[in-house]
């Protein structure tokens, strides 16, 4: 099996040792994006719906340096830190995937990195 790391300059610097996205057999997968500004590296604020919004801008962002857009993701991990926002998040994330959605699970975290109250990672195929 070949990989091949995948890094968007439109998308958060990685803040650890791993990367952005991993394509491996015809499939990327992303690590767990969070709301943070490509340029300066610092969250966005904002309630759940506007980090939401960020979070899968740079997922898309991601993904097209991979070839592929958000209609090529077929399964995403959502992480909240408070389910009790589960409906704000899902009324942004429906407005990126209209037709056709990705299977999806969302769980509640105690933290996440950096202070966010939402995490998403995707998988994709090519």
């Amino acid at each position: 099996m070949t990989k091949k790391v995948i890094n968007s300059s439109r998308a958060p610097k990685a803040i650890g040792p791993y990367s952005q996205a991993v394509e491996a057999n015809g499939f990327i997968f992303t690590s767990g994006a969070l709301p943070v500004d490509p340029v300066t590296g610092e969250v966005f604020s904002g309630d759940v719906q506007v980090q939401t919004e960020i979070i899968l801008k740079n997922l898309e962002n991601i993904l097209k340096e991979a070839g592929c857009t958000l209609k090529h993701v077929v399964k995403t991990t959502v992480f909240m830190t408070d389910l009790t926002k589960f409906a704000e998040m899902n009324a942004m994330y429906e407005t990126f995937f209209k037709e056709n959605p990705p299977a999806r699970t969302t769980v509640q975290v105690t933290a996440l990195p950096k202070g966010s109250v939402v995490q998403i990672e995707a998988i994709a195929k090519k």
